[in-house]
């Protein structure tokens, strides 16, 4: 049994990744950033707490309350339509730099063990800046850096009906890989992709 402190529950991947760890018999706080989050965290079995990942101050007192021996993020911001995703490309580049930056001091003041953080499995049109200093951060801490191909299935851009190029991974095989593969894991990358 771990605790574990998900930053991204109430997300595309957060939403399996908590049930799956819940029924792994793992303690789980889940990070979500509204009120209505909070009620889907707790409605998959884990703890909710509502905080932003930009306050570092309350973001430090949340992780540090809780106790986890593991952090994991899984936060993004991204549009609902993936025709925006352009419009959003600085507030994503944000969360994968400060966002990152404010939630490893937030596990290095709780003392949690271990680290894992969701990236991409490509690299993003003008983006792969933040792409590499986000995971320079979590590698340069002795995290493990989770590069996740483009999901599809229910909830994703591409829902059930297309499916996209490579690299890819349905996002319930990446949730189901991602316990299965990375909570023991060394720091370093895995990379997450269906086989081409």
């Amino acid at each position: 049994m771990v605790r574990v402190f998900l930053a991204g529950a109430s997300g595309v991947i957060g939403i399996r990744l908590v049930p799956l760890l819940v029924a792994a018999g793992h303690v789980v706080a889940g990070m979500t950033r509204s009120v209505a989050g909070m009620e889907v965290v707790r409605a998959l079995g884990a703890q909710p707490v509502v905080c932003d990942v930009f306050n570092a101050d309350k973001l430090a007192e949340a992780v540090t309350a809780f106790r986890p021996e593991l952090v994991m993020h899984q936060l993004t911001d991204l549009p609902d339509e993936v025709e925006r995703i352009q419009e959003y490309a600085a507030r994503n580049n944000r969360i994968r730099t400060e966002g990152t930056r404010n939630l490893l001091t937030a596990a290095r003041a709780a003392r949690a063990n271990r680290f894992l953080a969701q990236s991409i499995a490509w690299t993003p049109p003008g983006r792969g800046e933040a792409v590499a200093e986000h995971e320079r951060l979590v590698l340069e801490a002795g995290g493990v850096v989770l590069r996740y191909g483009a999901f599809y299935g229910p909830g994703t851009y591409s829902g059930t009906d297309r499916i996209p190029p490579p690299p890819r991974i349905h996002v319930d095989e990446a949730a189901r890989r991602t316990l299965a593969e990375a909570l023991a894991a060394p720091s370093g990358v895995i990379t997450v992709v269906e086989d081409a």
